[in-house]
């Protein structure tokens, strides 16, 4: 990828994270939001809809990071495993196992708090079909065998992306958690699905940049042969 499309590439993800982020932060935190509106702090308002905005941005890097670290780790796993086939079984067991633990140990589900339970197996169902619909996708525009790659990348990758906030245990950690996984779905998910494009266009500027290189070399050429 060039520099100028890598660039774009950073800045739409950027921006998705922090609208994605602020719309849930008003839907989820709105109670809090409306106490400023109702006592006309309008510039309040305004301050922590702006910090939610910069919570979307930092959630973006962490997702693009993750998905670069993804893509060699990715490499890795098909060279260490010969087969991409025996490293798709590889990357079911994982899947299986991440969505185990998130049940499991990360939720930390009990009879006795059903709303908190609906609301955690609610954002494992978002997790999984939001995953599920991406991975779909992905198959559907490039390969088919890219279809349990891209649904380990949006399960286990994400979940690791999540985990520093289902790891707390204070506060209003659970609105966090709810609105923490929607900015590193769709920027995770732009990633994924934009990647092509972005790589399609870095090899037409490429190509245009060597037309440009080839047609001066022979200018170069035919004046010094006069």
């Amino acid at each position: 990828m060039t520099i100028r499309n890598w660039f774009k590439f950073f800045f739409n993800a950027l921006w998705i994270g922090g609208l994605v982020t602020a719309i849930a932060g008003l839907i989820v935190r709105w109670d809090f939001f409306n106490g400023y509106i109702q006592s006309g702090e309008i510039w309040q308002f305004l301050g922590a809809l702006l910090w939610m905005v910069f919570l979307g941005f930092t959630m973006s890097v962490v997702a693009q990071m993750g998905f670069f670290a993804y893509l060699t780790v990715h490499q890795f796993g098909v060279n260490i495993f010969k087969t991409l086939t025996l490293w798709n079984w590889v990357q079911l067991l994982i899947i299986m196992v991440v969505l185990f633990d998130l049940i499991f140990f990360r939720f930390r589900l009990t009879a006795d708090d059903t709303g908190r339970s609906l609301l955690y197996l609610l954002l494992l169902v978002t997790l999984v079909v939001v995953s599920g619909i991406t991975a779909y996708l992905k198959a559907q525009w490039t390969k088919k065998h890219t279809l349990i790659s891209a649904l380990f990348f949006m399960i286990v990758v994400t979940t690791l992306e999540w985990l520093p906030a289902l790891m707390v245990r204070s506060g209003n950690i659970d609105e966090w958690v709810t609105i923490l996984l929607f900015p590193l779905l769709a920027v995770n998910a732009y990633q994924l699905l934009a990647l092509p494009k972005y790589n399609t266009m870095s090899d037409a500027d490429k190509a245009k940049l060597e037309e440009r290189r080839a047609a001066r070399r022979k200018e170069s050429k035919a004046s010094t042969s006069k």
